[in-house]
C-alpha cells in the first residue's frame, strides 16, 4: 500500500505534514507491539529526522506515548481515548509479545472479575501455539496454572464459594478433581503455579501472580510437557519461571500496579 503522506504530497489541496501524521499513527497502530522510531521510518518511507518530528509532534499532544520499548499510540487518540484501560492493555501486549519471542512459548493475561476468572489476551506464533482452550474457564479454571494462581491468593470463603459455583470437573487423568485436595494445594500459595498436563495432555503451564488492589489476574505460559524437563538453563521450569517473574514486574507498571513481593525486575521486551 502506498503510503498516506506520499499521496498527499501530489495533491495541492492537501497538507503534507497531516498526511505523514496520519502515517505514523496508522503504523503504529496496526502494530501488535511497541515500535522504535527507526522502524517507524522504513514502514512509513520518511526520513529519520522527519519521523522524530511527527512523533515529538504527537507525542505532545499525547496521540502516541514513548517507553522504553517504542512507541505506541496514546490516550489522546480517539481509537483509545473512550476507553483509556486499552493504552495499558496494548502496552500490556507488548509484555506478553516479549515472553513468546524470547522463551518460544505461548503467553495469557488472564484475571478474576465478580467472581469468575476471565482471559484477557493471548499470544501465540507459529512455533509457539496456544493451548486449545477446548473447555470453557467456568468448567476448566481450576486445572490451569492462571486460575490456580488467582484462587490461591482469594481469601479461603471467597476460595470456597468459588469451586462449590465451580465443580472441579477430571479433564485429563492428572486433573485434581477432589475439593479437599485442591484447597489443600492452594493454601501453600505458591509463588508459581503449575499445571502439568492438567487441563490438556501435552501440555505444561506455569502462572505467576499480577494483583493489586484493583486487579487480580496471572500471567501465564504453556509450552508441550517435554521442554520443561530438558536439561537447558534457557528451557527449564526455573529459567521459564524468572522471566515470568519479571514480566508480571513490567505488567504491574504497566497497568499501574506496584509489583509484589518476589516479582523480580521489569522485563524487557525483545527487539
Amino acid at each position: 500500500m502506498e503510503p498516506t503522506f506520499a499521496r498527499a504530497e501530489r495533491t495541492p489541496t492537501l497538507i503534507a505534514s497531516v498526511g505523514r501524521a496520519l502515517a505514523v499513527l496508522d503504523c503504529i497502530g496496526s502494530a501488535s507491539r511497541p515500535l522504535s522510531a527507526k522502524v517507524i521510518a522504513r514502514a512509513t518511507a520518511l526520513s529519520l529526522g522527519t519521523t522524530y518530528n511527527v512523533l515529538r509532534t504527537l507525542a505532545h499532544s499525547n496521540y502516541v506515548v514513548q517507553d522504553a520499548d517504542g512507541f505506541v499510540l496514546g490516550p489522546a487518540h480517539p481509537a483509545l481515548a473512550a476507553d483509556g484501560g486499552a493504552v495499558a492493555l496494548a502496552q500490556g501486549r507488548a509484555v506478553l509479545n516479549g515472553i513468546r519471542d524470547e522463551l518460544r512459548v505461548a503467553a495469557y493475561l488472564s484475571r478474576y472479575v465478580d467472581g469468575e476468572i476471565e482471559m484477557v489476551d493471548i499470544v501465540d506464533g507459529p512455533l509457539s501455539p496456544r493451548v486449545d482452550l477446548w473447555v470453557g474457564l467456568q468448567d476448566g479454571a481450576h486445572a490451569t496454572a492462571f486460575g490456580k494462581q488467582i484462587l490461591a491468593v482469594l481469601d479461603p470463603a471467597a476460595r470456597r464459594d468459588y469451586i462449590t459455583r465451580h465443580p472441579l470437573h477430571e479433564l485429563t487423568p492428572y486433573t485434581v478433581s477432589s475439593p479437599r485436595e485442591f484447597l489443600h494445594r492452594l493454601e501453600a500459595r505458591p509463588a508459581v503455579s503449575v499445571d502439568d498436563q492438567e487441563y490438556a495432555l501435552g501440555f505444561t503451564c506455569l502462572a505467576v501472580p499480577v494483583a493489586s488492589s484493583s486487579w487480580l489476574g496471572a500471567l501465564a505460559i504453556s509450552f508441550p510437557s517435554g521442554r520443561a524437563r530438558e536439561n537447558s538453563d534457557r528451557e527449564n521450569s526455573a529459567g521459564y519461571a524468572k522471566v515470568l517473574q519479571a514480566g508480571a514486574a513490567q505488567l504491574s507498571m504497566v497497568l499501574g500496579i506496584h509489583p509484589g513481593p518476589g516479582q523480580g525486575q521489569p522485563f524487557h521486551v525483545l527487539k
